[in-house]
Parts: C-alpha cells; sequence; structure tokens
C-alpha cells in the first residue's frame, strides 16, 4: 500500500485533486464584494424627498453585501450641513448630501467625497405658470419655498432675494413639501418651489395629476451671475407626458449639483467602502468627478481622492484595509523604503566596523612579526623557549602592549557583536575576530610565564 503511494502517476493523481480542490474553494471566494465592515450613517433629507430615495439606494446595495448604510432623515441640505459638524463629536454621524453653494464652516474643516451624476432641478411650479414670461410677472407673488433651514429654502432665497429680484416685493413662506404643492394646485400660493430630481414621483403627481405647470426662466443667463453655483437645464415639452404634452413647451430650468460630503469621522477604509457602494448606484461618478473642477470651495477627502485618480480602490486598500487605515498606501512604501534604507546603513556601519577590528588585530600580528621574525607562527611562540635576547625588557614590554592591546579590541568586538546594527547571525563574525585574539593573548601571556622563570645553565661538557 505504502508503495503504491510513492509511484508517481499516484503522486500525480493526488497533487491534482488538491488543485482542483484549491480552484473550487477560491472561485467561490468573492474579493472586494464582502462590505461586512461598512457600518455608516448618511444623513439625507424629507422622507418623500429625492435625497432620502438616493441613500435609500445606498442602504439597500450595501445590506446585499453585507454592509450597512443607514438611512438618517433630515430637514435638508442646511440641517445636513448642521447634524454633521455637530456629529464629529461623537462620530454617529459620517457622511451627507448637501446641495452646493452652502457657506461651508471653516473649523472644523468638512471634506468633499464627490458630486452625484445627476443635478438635482429647481423647478417652481403653479397652476398658471405657463403665462409667466417675465421675471416682472411675479411682482407680489406669494411662494413656498420648502420646510425652513431646508436646502430647498436656501436655493430659493438665493434666487429669489438676488440683487435686482428683491424689489419685486415676493412673499416667501416656508411649507413642507407636499403641503405646499397641495396650496399651489388650490391657487392658496402662486408658486411652489421644489429642489429635487426632475423625474422624482412628487414632481410627476404634481404635474400630471395636481395640474401644476413648470415656470420657465426668463434671462436664466443672466440670474446665473446672482447665483453662480447654479447651471441652466432644459426639460423639453412633452418630458412628463408625451399625449397630453405636458410641458407644453420647453422649459428652461435652473440645476444644482449635489455633493457628497464628510465629517472625517469615517477612516481610510470605510470611506473608500462607501464610495464603492456610491459608485456601484452610480456608474458615471468616478468619471464625472474626474471631468469637472472642483469649484465647491471644499478640499478633497484623501481617500476619495484617491478612489477617483484610480477609477476604484488601490489593492493595498482592497485587501488590506486595516493597514490602509493606519496610514495610506503610499506612505507604507516611504516608510518599507526608508526602512529597507535604514537596514542598509546599519548593514554598512557593521560591516565598517568589523574591518576596522579586523584591521587593528592583524596590525598587531604585525608587530608580533617584527618581535620574534617574519617566519615565526603563534605555533612557534607557544613552543618557544625563550632566550636571552627574548628575554630583553625591549621584547617583554612590546608583549605587555600587544596584550593590552588586544585585551581592548576584544572588549570592542564584544560590544559590537552585541549591538543592534549587526545583522541577526552576522555577530559570529565579532566572536571568530574574538576567539583569534584570546588565542593570541594566551600564547603571549605563556610566553610571558616562560621568559619570567630562570634560565637553566646549560650542563658541563
Amino acid at each position: 500500500m505504502v508503495r503504491a503511494l510513492r509511484s508517481l502517476p499516484v503522486r500525480m493523481a493526488m497533487a491534482i485533486v488538491a488543485l482542483a480542490g484549491i480552484g473550487s474553494l477560491l472561485a467561490r471566494v468573492e474579493l472586494g464584494r464582502d462590505l461586512r465592515g461598512l457600518d455608516v450613517a448618511v444623513l439625507s433629507g424629507a422622507p418623500e424627498g429625492n435625497y432620502h430615495q438616493v441613500v435609500d439606494r445606498f442602504s439597500d446595495l450595501a445590506q446585499k453585501r453585507r454592509g450597512k448604510v443607514t438611512n438618517l432623515a433630515s430637514e435638508g441640505s442646511v440641517d445636513n450641513l448642521s447634524r454633521l459638524v455637530n456629529g464629529r463629536a461623537s462620530c454617529n454621524i459620517a457622511f451627507a448630501l448637501v446641495q452646493d453653494g452652502q457657506a461651508w464652516p471653516s473649523d472644523p474643516p468638512l471634506q468633499l467625497l464627490g458630486r452625484l451624476p445627476h443635478a438635482e432641478t429647481v423647478l417652481l411650479l403653479g397652476k398658471n405658470a405657463d403665462s409667466i414670461t417675465e421675471l416682472s410677472q411675479l411682482r407680489g407673488m406669494k411662494i413656498g419655498i420648502g420646510p425652513a433651514g431646508s436646502g430647498t429654502a436656501k436655493v430659493a432665497k438665493q434666487i429669489l432675494e438676488s440683487r435686482d429680484l428683491d424689489q419685486l416685493g415676493l412673499k416667501l413662506e416656508p411649507h413642507p413639501l407636499a403641503e405646499q404643492l397641495d396650496l399651489a394646485a388650490q391657487g392658496k400660493l402662486d408658486l411652489a418651489v421644489l429642489v429635487m430630481d426632475a423625474d422624482a414621483a412628487l414632481v410627476e403627481k404634481a404635474i400630471r395629476e395636481q395640474g401644476l405647470q413648470i415656470l420657465s426662466f426668463a434671462h436664466a443667463d443672466a440670474l446665473l451671475n446672482r447665483v453662480p453655483h447654479l447651471h441652466v437645464g432644459k426639460l423639453g415639452a412633452g418630458h412628463y407626458d408625451p399625449v397630453k404634452l405636458l410641458p407644453a413647451t420647453d422649459r428652461t430650468v435652473f440645476q444644482v449639483d449635489t455633493l457628497l460630503v464628510s465629517n472625517g469621522c469615517a477612516g481610510r477604509s470605510r470611506t473608500l467602502e462607501f464610495l464603492g457602494v456610491v459608485a456601484s448606484v452610480f456608474p458615471e461618478f468616478v468619471h464625472d468627478n474626474l471631468g469637472n473642477p472642483n469649484t465647491t470651495g471644499l478640499e478633497w477627502a484623501p481617500a476619495a481622492r484617491s478612489y477617483l485618480d484610480n477609477g476604484g480602490p488601490e489593492a493595498f486598500d482592497a485587501y488590506a484595509p486595516w493597514l490602509a487605515d493606519v496610514m495610506p498606501a503610499g506612505k507604507w512604501v516611504y516608510l518599507v523604503t526608508g526602512v529597507s534604507v535604514l537596514f542598509n546603513l546599519m548593514g554598512a556601519g557593521h560591516r565598517f566596523q568589523l574591518w576596522r577590528i579586523d584591521a587593528n588585530r592583524v596590525h598587531m600580528e604585525q608587530e608580533l612579526t617584527a618581535l620574534f621574525g617574519p617566519t615565526t607562527t603563534l605555533g612557534d611562540i607557544r613552543e618557544l623557549q625563550p632566550s636571552e635576547k627574548e628575554r630583553s625588557p625591549e621584547i617583554l614590554a612590546a608583549c605587555e602592549q600587544v596584550i593590552h592591546e588586544l585585551e581592548a579590541l576584544a572588549a570592542r568586538s564584544r560590544r559590537m557583536s552585541l549591538s543592534p546594527i549587526v545583522p541577526m547571525g552576522q555577530e559570529m563574525a565579532y566572536r571568530y575576530q574574538e576567539s583569534l585574539m584570546h588565542e593570541t593573548m594566551a600564547v603571549l601571556r605563556s610566553f610571558l610565564r616562560r621568559a619570567a622563570q630562570p634560565q637553566s645553565s646549560k650542563p658541563a661538557a
């Protein structure tokens, strides 16, 4: 049986089975898709609003990959900004969706993760909005601007209270979004402002069911000078109903970008995992952010900048996220390079010290050659019976000096063998030098003891 197992065909068959088993196991592993370490909270907006629906999509995708994105309802962008800043103390909130154009706090500074690819549309809806062709026709109108403190209210005031429009005597009233649409449909509000995705269910209902019309901004380009973070968009005729032709004509509207903002509470790996969720929900996220300049006034989060530049997480971030949390991949490279340079320097220092010890030992051996002759070895000195010449004070003093210098050199060699600059295992080179020096000292001490003994007289002939 044992002999059969040792045969080449059997061993090859066992190796193939083992490789097949390993391959099957690896095929079941989905590297980079498991988000079980992701647990972050994101501020969105009102439950009926677009921001809330977007974060719901993030949450659903994260849950499918064993991660967790908690959707925190809020009153909108202004509320999100305040709560994101205050959340730094407990770090129970990491990210928020915020409309562009906010007054960003300088301390603590917030960081930009990116813009969502689909900008929100600023819509002014009313029963008779089609009849308004000039801004002067807005004079004295009652306009709902969304909940107090919301991003909708902020954008509405930036437009309607901008220079020149403030002379129109507009009456701006805060209302919940759904409520102000009902008031506009009843004629109790002349216009209602919405800032959300143009195809949101709330907008579809307002136009298709409640009969509200979309105000087309006259001289939109001129208004952009007052509110520079907005840009002009267009809704084509029949966008909401091509049969009834709703709207009846092309409508010029404003659009505002939605920003993903971080307060720095989430570590690098959590931020990258969250960006992976965002990029999965919005496949054009990376391309759009790379192709447009950052004019928000916020600095890029380092993790977001790395993600965008590499089109995703670097291998180091993907497979060693806990190390990436300690320090970004680029700095680990510098650290490893620095450690490598340090060890090379330590090795160079060790080799220099070993060379100096060896050179000093050889120099002392040359001194012995000068005392006893060029062909005299340590073995010869060990057996040597000192003659009158070799008992001279000069030779004995020179031997004493060599012993003293060797003792100092051996002590130095021992200290170096224990030094941290000596690579592991290389201390034996110092021990070898010590053994040579100890042997030389033993031979010289034996010689000095013999030289100190009285010289025996020669027997008579």
